[in-house]
C-alpha cells in the first residue's frame, strides 16, 4: 500500500529546527527560513553538536558568505512562489528589493555558488510548484498558468515540457494512472 503525502517542506524544516533546538535550551528565533538568532553566544562545543545533530536530518550550517546569500536568495525565491499570487514585479527588483543588494551582484554570487542561473533555479522551482498543484489541487491549468504568473497556458506547458519531458496533462495522467495501478495491485 501506497500513501501519497502533501506537505509543507519549510513547516517541517522548522519542526525539525525548534525539536533539536530546544534539546540545549537555547534562547532563540527562527526569524526567517534558513536564519536563527541566538539570544546569546554559543560554545564552540554546541555549534558542533548542533551541526552534528542538524546533518542528521540533512540540515547544515552555512558559514560561508556567499553560500549564506544564496541561502536568502533561495528563500526569497521560494517565498514569492509559495504566495497563492505571486508579485507582478520583475524578479531582479523583487531580490533586489527584499536583499537590499545589486541584482548583479545577486546573480553572480548565485551562478558562482550554484553553478545555474537565478532564472533557471526559479524555472525548475516554478516547474516543482505546478507539478505540486497538479497532484494535489483541483486547479484548471488556466488557474495555475494565473497563479504562477505565466504569460498563457501555452507558455507554462512549453515551459512544463522542456523541463519534465511531459505535458502537463500528460503528466496528471501519468500520475493519475501510476495511483490507480498502485490501489488495484494494493
Amino acid at each position: 500500500m501506497n500513501l501519497y503525502l502533501k506537505y509543507n517542506f519549510d513547516r517541517t524544516c522548522r519542526v525539525v529546527l525548534q525539536e533539536q533546538l530546544d534539546k540545549f535550551d537555547f534562547k532563540y528565533a527562527i526569524a526567517e527560513t534558513g536564519t536563527i538568532s541566538f539570544e546569546e553566544n554559543i560554545s564552540m562545543e554546541q555549534y558542533v553538536s548542533l551541526q552534528q545533530r542538524l546533518m542528521h536530518y540533512g540540515i547544515e550550517i552555512v558559514d560561508n558568505q556567499k553560500a549564506i546569500l544564496v541561502q536568502k536568495i533561495k528563500a526569497a525565491i521560494m517565498a514569492m512562489l509559495e504566495q497563492d499570487n505571486m508579485p507582478l514585479i520583475k524578479i531582479s527588483t523583487y531580490l533586489s528589493e527584499k536583499l537590499d543588494e545589486n541584482y548583479r551582484t545577486l546573480s553572480n554570487v548565485f551562478t558562482e555558488v550554484c553553478h545555474i542561473s537565478i532564472e533557471s533555479f526559479i524555472i525548475i522551482q516554478k516547474i516543482e510548484r505546478v507539478k505540486q498543484l497538479l497532484i494535489t489541487e483541483n486547479l484548471s491549468l488556466t488557474e495555475i498558468s494565473f497563479r504562477m504568473n505565466y504569460s498563457s497556458v501555452a507558455h507554462l506547458s512549453n515551459q512544463f515540457k522542456k523541463i519534465t519531458g511531459f505535458t502537463p496533462t500528460v503528466f496528471q495522467k501519468v500520475v493519475q494512472n501510476k495511483r490507480t495501478l498502485t490501489i488495484n495491485i494494493n
